[in-house]
C-alpha cells in the first residue's frame, strides 16, 4: 500500500500550538468558551489541545467528550451496528461558544451528527470547527473548518490516517493512502 506523509510529529507540534495561540486570542480566558471532542478520534487531539492550552494559559478549560453516533445520518444504513462511545460533558453548553474538535474534516457528516448530539446540552450561542486535516474536495454537507492544521487535496480511492504515538505508533503522523480495493 502507498504511504504518502502530509504532516511529521515536528509540523503536528507546531499546528498544535498555533491552534492553542489563535484560541486564546478568539476566545481570551475562556470563560464562555468550552471545546468539545468528537469520539472516538477527536478525542486526542482535545487532550492534546486542552493540556498546551493549560500549559500556556496556567487556566483551566473545559472540554468534553462528544458520541454523535445516534444521530449520524447512516447509523441504520449499516451492514453491522455501530458501537457507541462515550459523551463526556459535565456542563451545558447553553449561551456558551463550543469548539467542535476533529481530527479529519472528510464529508461533513460527522459534524453535522455532532452538532445534532450537541443540541441535547442546551443551545449554545456560537459554534466552532477545529480540525487536524481538511479534506476540502469531498464535502457532502457545506461545512467549513474555522480552525485547520492542513488543507489536502485528495479522491475517494484515498484514506487519511492520523497517527498518534499516544495511542502505540511510533510518533505523531498524518498521511494519505490508498483505500484497499475490495
Amino acid at each position: 500500500m502507498q504511504k504518502r506523509l502530509v504532516l511529521n510529529q515536528q509540523q503536528i507540534q507546531i499546528i498544535l500550538k498555533r491552534f492553542c495561540h489563535q484560541l486564546i486570542e478568539n476566545h481570551d480566558n475562556f470563560e464562555n468558551t468550552v471545546l468539545l471532542g468528537l469520539q472516538p478520534r477527536g478525542i486526542i487531539l482535545l487532550d492534546r489541545i486542552v493540556e498546551e492550552l493549560e500549559n500556556i494559559s496556567g487556566k483551566k478549560v473545559p472540554a468534553g467528550y462528544l458520541d454523535a453516533t445516534f444521530h449520524r445520518d447512516d447509523f441504520r444504513r449499516r451492514d453491522f451496528p455501530l458501537k457507541a462511545n462515550e459523551t463526556k460533558i459535565d456542563f451545558l453548553v447553553e449561551g456558551k461558544k463550543v469548539i467542535l474538535v476533529d481530527d479529519v474534516l472528510y464529508k461533513g457528516r460527522s459534524v453535522r451528527a455532532a452538532m445534532d448530539a450537541m443540541i441535547a446540552f442546551g443551545r449554545p450561542q456560537k459554534v466552532e470547527l477545529m480540525v487536524l486535516v481538511d479534506r476540502k474536495l469531498t464535502r457532502d454537507y457545506p461545512i467549513m473548518p474555522d480552525y485547520f492544521g492542513i488543507r489536502v487535496n485528495t479522491i475517494d480511492t484515498q484514506y487519511v490516517v492520523v497517527e498518534w504515538a499516544s495511542q502505540g505508533q511510533p510518533e505523531d503522523a498524518v498521511w494519505i493512502t490508498e483505500k484497499e480495493q475490495k
